[in-house]
């Protein structure tokens, strides 16, 4: 005998079934079989955030100057200044730009040999360049924690100070290509050179060099000829003190003889010498919160400034546990109310940490900050 056959909805329904997951496997596996998925239109908005010269890209909102000055002055202007003045952790914003300038779209203070710095209003071409990188990457404790309105509130507040927009200004997306006109800089920026391919910047016809990429016979190894003699090494004094602690000019402490100082021959003994025997394992040692507090300097980005062992741009964790010794609470509040002066005049904001997660990593610091 046979079964009779299932009503013809049934099978529809799984051959349309059948039909999906063929699909979805071809979908998954034409171009990186067995590997991820593509990502949703959510993902990529979250991701793909940039804003173009053309300010493609730039969300909806709005933000007041007046507004901007309380955003910047609780946010902003422990690193840069109530002025966008400062020169102590990072370069100047604001400065060297005149009327003249606006007017013009070129900083005249750029061709002069005998001006002291450049800020960054001076060499800023287009605005869309200023809003993407504050919605990025400010402030440096906390990317990407200000709203869009905030972002615009603090770019009108610091036009404001480079006098490019009035005191009673809003900044918008609907007004950012007027603002855009009245940029000191904007001029200076030359497209002219063909590093873009396509029509969509007009220059040069062809980049300036042919340079090739190297294919055949290429060098895999660089030999050091000569090295600074150790005499002339601090000849000029202690280059890191001459130079800021972060960004990009940071400098070497000429103090101490660098690893490879010397001669030749004592780069290629030390590069060809045999390798020292392994230490033995040292005896494990009681946590006292360690991890846990380590832990937490890494997911709010403490060991950016601080190191445990050693001085980077702020005090090394044992020097203030040595200062601090027991002072748990008095840690915890200092780590959330940032402050300045006590271990120089860099600054440390106020971080954005809960009360609880302040307390571990200053019972851990009180108690001798050990690795």
């Amino acid at each position: 005998m046979f079964s009779s056959p299932k009503p013809w909805g049934q099978w529809a329904l799984g051959l349309a079934l059948f039909a999906l997951s063929v699909t979805a496997a071809q979908a998954q596996s034409s171009k990186y079989p067995h590997l991820g998925r593509p990502a949703t239109a959510k993902e990529i908005a979250a991701w793909d955030i940039d804003v173009r010269p053309d300010f493609k890209g730039l969300p909806p909102g709005s933000g007041s100057a007046a507004k901007g000055q309380d955003i910047w002055e609780s946010k902003c202007a422990q690193c840069h200044g109530i002025f966008g003045e400062s020169n102590e952790v990072f370069s100047p914003l604001v400065g060297g730009t005149t009327p003249k300038d606006i007017e013009t779209g070129r900083v005249a203070n750029l061709t002069r040999q005998d001006f002291p710095g450049r800020t960054t209003m001076m060499k800023v071409a287009t605005l869309s360049t200023l809003w993407d990188y504050i919605n990025r990457a400010m402030p440096w404790n906390a990317p990407k924690s200000l709203t869009h309105d905030e972002v615009y509130a603090v770019l009108a507040f610091m036009l404001n100070l480079a006098q490019v927009v009035p005191d009673n200004f809003t900044l918008s997306d609907k007004n950012m290509a007027e603002v855009q006109k009245r940029m000191p800089n904007r001029n200076g920026m030359s497209t002219a050179h063909a590093m873009w391919p396509g029509g969509e910047f007009k220059g040069a016809a062809k980049p300036d060099t042919a340079n090739l990429p190297c294919m055949r016979d290429c060098v895999t190894e660089v030999a050091v000829a000569s090295l600074l003699p150790d005499f002339a090494r601090n000849a000029h004094g202690n280059l890191a003190e001459q130079n800021r602690l972060v960004g990009q000019q940071i400098g070497a402490d000429t103090t101490r003889p660098e690893a490879s100082s010397g001669t030749a021959a004592k780069v290629a003994a030390a590069s060809n010498a045999a390798p020292a025997p392994a230490a033995a394992a040292a005896p494990p040692k009681t946590d006292d919160g360690a991890k846990a507090a380590q832990a937490l300097l890494a997911k709010y980005a403490c060991t950016g400034c601080h190191a445990v062992d050693r001085k980077l741009v702020g005090p090394g964790l044992m020097e203030v546990a040595k200062k601090h010794a027991g002072k748990a609470d008095y840690i915890a509040g200092k780590i959330k109310a940032g402050g300045v002066g006590v271990w120089g005049q860099i600054p440390m904001p106020a971080q954005n940490i809960s009360s609880a997660d302040a307390q571990i990593i200053a019972n851990w610091i009180a108690q001798g900050a050990k690795k």
